[in-house]
């Protein structure tokens, strides 16, 4: 058991290493988010919470600095947008017809500097001006944003459930459902975290999930993860046995733990600061 934790973290801060790597740091193109018109099926999601563990890879940086408290909504119900929503709440820059993905490709691959209001000017000339449909749950901003502000995953889920009773809108009931099959203790890490993503640059947020990513891949606090992932993958019984059950059972300390340096002989995270652009 000790050797596949070990392998496990190996490949996860190898993993962190090359999403944080120069191409990612310092390079103008890790500015823009291009999206174009997605198969059926093809998404943006963070369900992380959905197999006990949290959103990752930056998640809290990103998803922290999007209007009101989106992100803490994505973060717990795992809630997938597609293209034209992603460019409406500025996850993505820039949104293409997918007949012209080959120009793009080809203009980009001819520019020989890395300008990026160059690289802004070239992309705009092949973007295209879309609107969410009617349906979409970004039109439900103001509903998100009064329970989803709330300090704690018990009062938000009080807050929907009040929506609920006095609303014939499913979106709360649905949204209910959502956070009530996943992780307790995972959607009141992945809570914290975003919370104070909104406070640190990306560094420090990549710090931050590294250290929630291994006590997560431990089992020192709770097995949730690894129950989560043989629920939904090993044998898709998709019904976990979570541990805590409830959400009044993770205490303080529990969530705490996840969050805490590593230790005497566990190293942390080591960014290449120096050459990041400054608005990352």
């Amino acid at each position: 058991m000790k050797g596949k934790l070990k392998n496990a973290k190996h490949i996860l801060r190898l993993c962190i290493s090359l999403y944080i790597s120069w191409e990612h740091i310092s390079s103008p193109m890790w500015l823009f988010w291009m999206v174009s018109q997605w198969e059926l099926g093809q998404v943006f999601a963070t369900p992380e919470v959905q197999i006990g563990f949290h959103p990752d890879a930056g998640a809290s940086y990103y998803l922290s600095r999007l209007p009101g408290y989106l992100g803490e909504y994505l973060a717990l119900t795992g809630e997938k947008l597609n293209g034209v929503e992603m460019i409406a709440c500025g996850l993505a820059t820039h949104y293409f017809l997918k007949e012209r993905l080959p120009l793009i490709e080809e203009r980009l691959g001819k520019l020989m500097t890395d300008d990026r209001k160059i690289i802004e000017n070239s992309l705009a000339q092949y973007g295209d001006l879309v609107y969410p449909h009617r349906r979409s749950v970004l039109h439900k901003l103001e509903k998100i944003d009064k329970c989803f502000s709330l300090d704690t995953v018990e009062e938000i889920v009080d807050a929907l459930e009040k929506e609920s009773s006095e609303s014939i809108d499913d979106w709360c009931s649905n949204t209910l459902k959502k956070m009530k099959e996943s992780s307790p203790i995972g959607l009141k890490v992945a809570l914290q975290s975003i919370r104070e993503g909104r406070f640190q640059p990306l560094d420090q947020c990549l710090v931050r999930e590294y250290r929630i990513s291994l006590n997560c891949i431990s089992k020192q606090v709770s097995n949730d993860f690894c129950e989560g992932v043989r629920a939904r993958f090993v044998d898709k019984d998709f019904a976990p046995k979570w541990d805590p059950v409830r959400l009044e059972d993770v205490s303080k300390d529990m969530v705490d733990s996840y969050f805490a340096a590593l230790g005497e002989f566990e190293p942390d995270l080591n960014l290449p600061t120096t050459v990041r652009e400054p608005s990352v």
